[in-house]
């Protein structure tokens, strides 16, 4: 058994269990939210997946009951924009994770509990299976604090669930419940959550003994036949959401979510 962190205080640990590369997100007392180092670090454990031939299955997760991943850590970002971190970049680092989940050679397990917000929608539906606790949910909340949805969920979402669905999330920042999620066909698996963890590593332990290439191939035509327009709908993300993370609406949103009141959203 590996284990490789990140080297600042650990955002995330991934760990090769005979197989089953098990990444966690290790922010708890943020909700595992992400901030730029982390987003990156999960980017090069997903590319790194290419060319690790022990590897026959990825299994990401969040630390905690409270949350699989709640998006981009807010509290960061004045930190990052000191070191020179351009909206640019950090758009090119959520999208590099979400592209290198779709395009790992194999199958990626989402194991979800609790909160998928923001960005974390997106590391979760970019998954090829994704197991849920009941108490789990969906939330594109980005237009409450005057953002768009980004990581290509809304794109992955409508392929899933279609354009209705995909647009009540995105447009009006409602949660989607675990239960809900599966019968739109965005979830695999809804579990109990005494059940979540054994089914999830029923699925690794499956997946991790099977034929690699002939997965490799199968998971390559379903995003192939499903996602023919993403790298497109990521593109137009990053211009979007770059103008949107300086303007005076995401300043205002921000600030009055960290301070737990509604925001006032200019004309």
């Amino acid at each position: 058994m590996t284990e490789t962190t990140t080297t600042k205080a650990p955002r995330y640990t991934a760990i090769n269990d005979d197989g089953v590369l098990r990444v966690t997100i290790t922010n708890p007392k943020r909700m595992n939210a992400l901030d730029y180092d982390t987003m990156v670090a999960l980017g090069d454990v997903f590319v790194g997946v290419a060319t690790d031939r022990s590897v026959r299955v990825v299994v990401l997760t969040g630390e905690g009951d409270r949350a699989f991943c709640t998006g981009a850590d807010l509290s960061s970002s004045v930190a990052e924009a000191g070191r020179g971190i351009t909206p640019e970049m950090t758009m090119d680092a959520a999208n590099r994770v979400v592209r290198a989940i779709i395009d790992a050679p194999v199958p990626v397990i989402a194991r979800v509990k609790g909160s998928a917000a923001g960005v974390g929608v997106a590391l979760a539906v970019a998954a090829d299976l994704v197991y849920a606790s009941e108490d789990a949910y969906l939330l594109l909340a980005f237009v409450n604090i005057g953002l768009m949805p980004d990581g290509g969920a809304a794109a992955m979402i409508a392929a899933s669930a279609g354009r209705a669905l995909a647009a009540e999330m995105a447009l009006l920042g409602q949660r989607l419940p675990a239960a809900a999620a599966k019968e739109a066909g965005l979830f695999a698996g809804v579990l109990p959550a005494d059940e979540l963890d054994a089914t999830v590593d029923a699925a690794a332990r499956k997946l991790a003994s099977g034929p690699r290439r002939a997965l490799e191939l199968a998971k390559q035509a379903l995003n192939s036949a499903t996602l023919p327009a993403l790298d497109a709908a990521l593109e137009r993300e990053k211009v979007g959401q770059s103008e949107l993370l300086t303007s005076p609406d995401f300043q205002e949103g921000a600030m009055a979510m960290l301070q737990k009141r509604p925001a006032k959203f200019g004309a």
